[in-house]
């Protein structure tokens, strides 16, 4: 097994800007859009509610704050709090344009409600109820009623329900079942409506199962969703008890039994020179929150589009808290690399590629979110803690420019963010050419 190949080149790092975001209280989470249509795109930091203990009941949000990349803030809706819960499930809040008139919307639940905010100004457009008191697990978007554009929410509870509703909040269909964390909606089949992943099962747009994982534990913590094996036909990577793969007609292809907790995958063509998508993922071997007063330890690791292992990590720092994601077009003509982060034990947030080189350090501890925050057809990373926000780039860019005025896409990616990374292998999510 070689590891010693370097795809990354150099490891020239910039920082762009470094943001004071405390006025957003601690605890946020992070989340990217172009909200006010300038061509760059914009932070939006919501801060969950006081509830500490989110294992049944998960939270809602009380504050969202903007700020452009020059740190200036551009609304706040909401009074942020010292008391706010931790990430220890997701927020109900995403970014997108949920009623198609090209300006991005806010969506959230706060006060009990499900509210629609206008992106640029901070203002409440529309409030409507949910269908049940505790559907704010996290907010989904998808294309359940075959439009032209997905326009449908997908609201959960912490693990066992699911609500669909249409663009007026009209109630679709529900669903009961292990859910996971974090669903998926994708079309699959190119009928025009998006099935959806609901933890080990999967769900066609009026809600019925279409066929179920067998043989997995627990939930599931991620889904991707890609042409895994090159054949043309998107394949199903399902992370939770072990990392497995379906097809879209529900036949197991292969498992990969080599770890204890698949908590987060990712698919990439991290390996240029080998067939189809590889699957990199984060084994959490050893927890810290079992009671059994044990160090945590985790690892990253790839296998191949057969899944075969390639590597595994043999950490010798603590840390079993790792999120580990894909990374795109982090310079002109890179492969895809493993951004990997909360990794503790003294480990900086981190590019690493296909064979386990570090090709970007970012010195900064904090979580991450990432993209093409500048139309430059560059990806930039940011991490961000309770105080600062701090960007980083493959290139050098003057923030103090006038922006295009045109509007950024706003890639699937961005509108289905969640503590569980999972995400689809197309042209639209990473702007591959």
């Amino acid at each position: 097994m070689e590891l010693s190949a370097n795809t990354g080149g150099n490891r020239q790092t910039f920082q762009l800007a470094c943001i004071d975001i405390s006025a957003s209280g601690p605890r946020c989470k992070m989340l990217l859009g172009d909200l006010n249509g300038d061509g760059r795109a914009e932070l939006l930091l919501v801060q969950p509610d006081d509830r500490q203990d989110v294992r049944y009941i998960p939270h809602q949000v009380q504050c969202l704050t903007a700020y452009d990349l020059t740190g200036k803030i551009l609304w706040q809706q909401g009074k942020p709090s010292l008391e706010a819960g931790s990430q220890g499930s997701d927020y109900p809040a995403q970014i997108y344009d949920i009623d198609g008139d090209g300006r991005l919307e806010v969506l959230c639940v706060m006060n009990d409600r499900f509210h629609i905010i206008d992106g640029s100004t901070g203002e409440i457009k529309e409030v409507h109820d949910l269908p049940d008191p505790h559907a704010h697990d996290c907010i989904m978007i998808a294309n359940l009623s075959g439009g032209e554009y997905a326009s449908d929410i997908i609201l959960k509870d912490r693990y066992h329900r699911m609500w669909a509703l249409n663009r007026h909040f009209e109630l679709l269909w529900t669903h009961a079942g292990n859910v996971g964390h974090f669903p998926w909606a994708s079309d699959l089949n190119g009928d025009g409506f998006d099935e959806v992943m609901a933890g080990y099962d999967l769900l066609d747009h009026r809600g019925q199962v279409l066929w179920s994982c067998h043989g997995l534990d627990d939930h599931a913590d991620c889904i991707w969703i890609g042409d895994v094996d090159g054949d043309g036909i998107p394949e199903l990577v399902i992370g939770g008890s072990v990392t497995v793969m379906y097809d879209r007609d529900g036949r197991e292809r292969w498992r990969y039994e080599g770890s204890i907790e698949s908590q987060h995958i990712a698919l990439g063509r991290f390996r240029p020179e080998l067939p189809g998508l590889q699957v990199a993922g984060l084994d959490r071997m050893v927890r810290e929150d079992d009671g059994k007063d044990l160090k945590g330890k985790d690892a990253l690791f790839l296998v191949d589009n057969e899944g075969n292992e390639l590597w595994k990590e043999e950490r010798t720092t603590s840390g079993w808290l790792t999120i580990a994601e894909t990374l795109s077009n982090w310079r002109p003509g890179a492969p895809d690399y493993i951004l990997a982060y909360r990794r503790g034990g003294g480990v900086y947030p981190a590019l690493y590629d296909g064979y386990q080189n570090i090709v970007a350090e970012f010195p900064h501890e904090g979580y991450a979110v990432h993209g093409d925050l500048l139309g430059l057809g560059t990806e930039q990373v940011v991490i961000y803690d309770d105080e600062l926000a701090v960007i980083y780039s493959s290139e050098e860019a003057d923030l103090s420019a006038s922006p295009s005025g045109v509007s950024l896409p706003h890639p699937k990616r961005w509108y289905n963010s969640t503590l569980y990374p999972g995400g689809e292998i197309n042209a639209g999510l990473f702007s591959r050419t």
